[in-house]
């Protein structure tokens, strides 16, 4: 299986009666009632409920709740009211019995980071210009984006000797999109491991004055298959695929958030951020696995241009996506009971 390996070997449902009037009580009281980490997305609509090693996935309005990646269970769907999310005691119920348990004998960890410098060859990415010492300085996005990403993996290599750390390119190569989402779907990953796919580019607009650095994930609206088929049961084979689906978006929207405070933490008041934002790019959208797309700046801005010269500050870029990666590592592996022994 490619993408994070969820191991989705046995799947058994656990039925739950809803009782005519279900009470109901707010999600982040659920999550203090039962002591665990809440992580929400808004845009989504989906969050994880973490505690002693286990975790619990769940989406507004539907049924199934995903447990530690093996299990379905049946309950009463978290509703929104006007903004607030609401759970029962079947939802709070579920939580509890899975929490009371010991942790899952299988350790999810990271196993393979892919990183994706954009462009490359004979396609230059965005182009721009800055004036230094009265001369004109050309800009292109395949090359700065190829330094982060080379300074990126060289940091990742050291803190983790443990994990692959692949770039899709290492030198001025080009290749097509669909050659850099084969690269990550064919990444070979031992059982109970994760592979993270972050692609890095530099921004350009017609608006000369537009700067900053963002983050992109997949539209939560986006459809897509992620979950090989074995041939026997289609109608579970599309439940746990909507599920998995759901994951990978939740992840990505983790690591984006992570990866933009840690940006935010570097950059400071030199650039600004323009947050996390959802699009249907085409290597996120066919990446099976949880993925981000870095817009490290504007090219087309003379400002920004300028810094983007700069190697101190391709240095601070790369330090950022960095310790935002580090940020989500640390709390993949650890709630996923992972300790770096097996």
């Amino acid at each position: 299986m490619k993408g994070l390996r969820l191991c989705l070997v046995i799947v058994s449902l656990i039925f739950f009666f809803t009782p005519l009037f279900a009470a109901s009580v707010e999600l982040a009281a659920a999550a203090d009632q039962t002591g665990a980490s809440l992580y929400w997305d808004p845009l989504s609509g989906s969050g994880i409920l973490e505690k002693n090693g286990h975790q619990i996935s769940f989406r507004v309005g539907e049924q199934l709740l995903l447990l530690n990646y093996s299990k379905l269970a049946i309950v009463d769907p978290p509703e929104n009211r006007n903004g607030t999310v609401y759970v029962t005691d079947k939802f709070i119920s579920a939580a509890q019995e899975l929490f009371s348990q010991n942790a899952p004998e299988a350790f999810y960890k990271v196993g393979a980071i892919l990183i994706d410098p954009g462009h490359g060859g004979r396609d230059p990415g965005a182009v721009g210009s800055y004036k230094k010492n009265g001369k004109q300085v050309k800009l292109q996005e395949k090359d700065l984006v190829l330094t982060i990403s080379k300074d990126l993996s060289q940091k990742l290599k050291t803190a983790y000797p443990d994990k692959d750390v692949i770039l899709t390119r290492s030198d001025d190569t080009w290749l097509t999109l669909e050659q850099r989402v084969d690269i990550a779907n064919s990444i070979r990953l031992e059982p109970h491991e994760a592979i993270l796919y972050i692609s890095i580019h530099i921004n350009a607009s017609l608006d000369k004055s537009a700067s900053g650095y963002e983050v992109w994930y997949l539209s939560p609206g986006f459809r897509r298959t992620v979950l090989e088929s074995t041939g026997e049961d289609k109608e579970l084979e599309s439940i746990l695929n909507s599920m998995l689906e759901e994951e990978y978006t939740t992840e990505s929207v983790l690591i984006a958030k992570f990866i933009m405070d840690g940006l935010d933490a570097q950059i400071g008041k030199q650039s600004k951020s323009r947050g996390i934002k959802a699009e249907e790019w085409f290597v996120v959208r066919n990446a099976n696995m949880p993925s981000v797309l870095v817009e490290a700046g504007f090219i087309t801005n003379e400002k920004e241009a300028a810094l983007l010269d700069d190697p101190q500050y391709l240095r601070k870029l790369s330090q950022g996506i960095y310790n935002g990666l580090s940020a989500f590592i640390s709390h993949f592996e650890r709630s996923r009971g992972f300790t770096g022994t097996e």
